[in-house]
């Protein structure tokens, strides 16, 4: 199975995605229909839909979509880990054979110890139970408190987005390097080769410049715990989505046939459809 690890639908309203600046490419709805089109001369059977609200109401949404399309194979929504209801929560959401993990936008949280809260910490502890994952979306800022998240609980998966969102555009590598190369030390934590594209310059990006952070990526995760994601649509602020697979795609060429399957799909499916 050739499985896009990480995008994005919405059905856009500027109420619900303020994030979205008018005028870009992404002020639109896109859906799995929009994606498939995309998917289909580069291989991909699917995709994981990530949520893009934190609201429970995207979950069921994203759901909903699963239900309608056996392209999307797996859904990562929101569920409040700091609710006196997650339990409830999760529990109803995990009924669907389709949801498979939770993700929270840590990244626009002004506190950078957000994750190690005791009610979130709660949160997190009760995943494990019901099979399901956890996405750390992050920058890099917040890799110290994503490295004691992941001590914290040993036995939950979870999944670094992004590499973490270095600042690719400046060329700068520390202190994000050490403290990725210290998170990926934790067997328990995979990372995804995704929304590169966004972290550099949007109009003047070129390829051999995400080869010192990818170079880093593969070295401290090793291909058997990265897993391949386009970003999509967020990546159309930088690029096409055949222009972020093309930029993996022709990095990874010295790999294995083997260690490629699992880039671009297996790892995924291990990771999310085991349930």
């Amino acid at each position: 199975m050739r499985l896009d690890a990480h995008q994005h639908f919405w059905s856009y309203d500027a109420a619900q995605y303020p994030w979205i600046p008018p005028g870009s490419p992404l002020h639109r709805s896109w859906l799995p229909d929009d994606l498939a089109v995309l998917q289909k001369p580069l291989g991909f059977d699917g995709s994981i839909a990530v949520q893009a609200r934190q609201v429970i109401e995207e979950s069921d949404w994203l759901l909903s979509l699963a239900d309608q399309y056996e392209t999307v194979k797996g859904v990562v929504g929101w569920v409040d880990l700091r609710s006196d209801r997650v339990e409830a929560d999760l529990e109803r959401l995990a009924k669907h054979a389709k949801f498979v993990g939770v993700r929270h936008v840590v990244q626009e949280e002004p506190d950078d110890a957000f994750m190690l809260g005791q009610d979130f910490q709660r949160g997190i502890s009760k995943l494990h139970a019901h099979g399901l994952t956890y996405d750390i979306l992050i920058f890099p800022k917040q890799l110290e408190a994503a490295i004691r998240l992941a001590e914290n609980f040993p036995a939950q998966p979870f999944v670094l987005d992004h590499i973490a969102k270095p600042p690719i555009k400046a060329g700068a590598l520390e202190p994000w390097a050490t403290q990725l190369r210290r998170l990926a030390q934790l067997t328990n934590v995979h990372c995804k080769v995704s929304g590169m594209l966004t972290e550099a310059d949007h109009q003047a990006w070129k390829p051999e410049q995400f080869r010192p952070h990818l170079d880093i990526v593969f070295e401290a995760f090793g291909p058997s715990r990265l897993m391949y994601g386009s970003d999509w649509p967020v990546c159309l602020f930088a690029g096409s989505y055949e222009q972020a697979f093309r930029l993996v795609d022709d990095y990874t060429r010295g790999l294995t046939d083997a260690e490629r399957a699992g880039l671009f799909g297996t790892n995924a499916a291990a990771f999310y459809l085991k349930r």
